[in-house]
C-alpha cells in the first residue's frame, strides 16, 4: 500500500491537463450551431470584438457554458474522490449521500406542485422561474446534507452514514415519483428536462460565481490530503497518527455536500462525473496520494465536462443533446471497468 504513495512523475502530466483544458475551452468557444472564426474568438476575448454577433454568442451563451462546465467538472469529481476515500468504496459517488436526490425533490416541489397551489412557476416571469428552480434545488440538497451531517455527528461509523444516505435517496426518489404521478403534462415535461442536465442555464455573472465558489471549495479540499491518505491505510492507523476521524468525516461530508449541491442546483443532476473521474485519475497517475490526486482529479473533471459539453452541441446541430446522456456514455464504461478490474484482483 505504501508504494502507492511514492513519488512519481507528476508535473508534466498535470501541465498536459492544463494545456488540454485551455484548448478545450477555446474549441468550446469556437464550435457550435454557429461556427465563429478563430480570429473573431480571439479578438472577442482579448481585445475589442470585430463582430457584434460573435460578441453576443461568446459572452452571453458559450462562455457561461464553459465556466459552468469547468466548475461542475471540478466540483463533482473532487466530491466523488472525497467520498470514495472516506467510505473506502470505489463505487461511492455524489449520489450515495442522497444530496442529488434532495435537489431533485426541491425542484419537484416547485415545478410539479406549484400549479396545485395556484403558483404556476412555469408561467411566471422567466427570471423568477429560473431562480425559483435554483433556490429549490439548493434548498433540497442542503436539507438532505443537514440530515447527513447530523447523523455523522451522532454516529461515527461511516458505513452507517453510507446506508442512511442511500436510504434517504430512495425515500426522496419515492416522493418525487408520487409527485410525478399527480403532476400535469407540462410540469412533468419541465421537470424531465431539468433532470437531463444542462450547462446552458446560467448567465455569465452566475456562472462566474459558481466557478469562484467551486474553486474555493476545491482548493480547501487540498488541506485534507494528509488525513485522507491516512484513512486509506485504515481507521486505526489514522487514529494512531492523531487524527480525529469523527471531526474529519463531518468536515469532508460538508465539503463534498456543498460541491454536490452547487453543481446540481445550477445544472441539474450530472451523472457519472463524480464516480468515474477519480478512477481515471488513479489509473493515469498510478497513485493514491491525495496531494497529487486532488489536482489531477479536478483538472480531469474539468476536461471531461468540457469534452461532454462539446459533444452535446456538435457543429451543425440546432439543439443540444442532454449532458446526462453524454456523461453516461463516457462514465458507464469506466465504472464497468472498475468492477471488472476489482473482480479480477479478488480472483488472483
Amino acid at each position: 500500500m505504501t508504494s502507492a504513495f511514492t513519488k512519481k512523475p507528476f508535473v508534466m502530466p498535470l501541465l498536459l491537463l492544463v494545456i488540454t483544458m485551455l484548448l478545450l475551452v477555446m474549441v468550446n468557444l469556437w464550435l457550435g450551431s454557429v461556427t465563429i472564426s478563430w480570429g473573431d474568438v480571439l479578438s472577442t476575448i482579448f481585445s475589442s470584438p470585430t463582430s457584434s454577433q460573435a460578441n453576443i454568442i461568446i459572452w452571453d451563451y458559450r462562455m457561461p457554458q464553459v465556466f459552468t462546465a469547468v466548475a461542475v467538472g471540478m466540483g463533482l469529481s473532487v466530491a466523488g474522490l472525497l467520498l470514495q476515500t472516506v467510505f473506502r468504496n470505489p463505487l461511492a459517488g455524489p449520489s450515495v449521500l442522497g444530496i442529488s436526490s434532495g435537489a431533485s425533490l426541491g425542484v419537484a416541489l416547485v415545478v410539479l406542485t406549484g400549479s396545485a397551489f395556484g403558483m404556476d412557476v412555469l408561467q411566471s416571469n422567466m427570471m423568477l422561474n429560473d431562480m425559483a428552480v435554483v433556490i429549490a434545488a439548493f434548498a433540497g440538497a442542503l436539507a438532505v446534507m443537514a440530515i447527513i451531517l447530523y447523523v455523522s455527528g451522532r454516529i461515527g461509523n461511516v458505513v452507517t452514514v453510507l446506508i442512511i444516505g442511500i436510504m434517504l435517496g430512495y425515500a426522496v426518489s419515492a416522493i418525487v415519483g408520487v409527485l410525478q404521478f399527480f403532476s400535469g403534462a407540462q410540469e412533468l415535461h419541465a421537470y424531465v428536462l431539468w433532470g437531463l442536465g444542462s450547462f446552458a442555464k446560467n448567465s455569465l455573472i452566475r456562472s462566474e460565481i459558481i466557478l469562484l465558489a467551486t474553486a474555493v471549495l476545491v482548493v480547501s479540499s487540498y488541506f485534507f490530503a494528509l488525513p485522507l491518505n491516512a484513512m486509506l491505510l485504515g481507521e486505526n492507523y489514522a487514529r494512531s497518527l492523531g487524527f480525529n476521524l469523527k471531526k474529519y468525516h463531518t468536515l469532508l461530508f460538508l465539503l463534498a455536500g456543498l460541491l454536490i449541491a452547487l453543481g446540481t442546483a445550477f445544472t441539474g443532476p450530472i451523472a457519472f462525473i463524480g464516480l468515474a473521474v477519480p478512477h481515471i485519475a488513479r489509473a493515469w497517475f498510478n497513485t493514491s496520494n491525495h496531494k497529487q490526486l486532488i489536482p489531477a482529479t479536478l483538472l480531469l473533471g474539468a476536461n471531461l465536462t468540457l469534452l461532454c459539453n462539446l459533444i452535446a452541441r456538435l457543429p451543425g446541430l440546432d439543439t443540444s443533446l442532454p449532458i446526462n446522456a453524454v456523461t453516461s456514455m463516457i462514465g458507464a464504461p469506466v465504472v464497468i471497468w472498475v468492477i471488472v478490474k476489482r473482480s479480477k484482483m479478488k480472483v488472483t
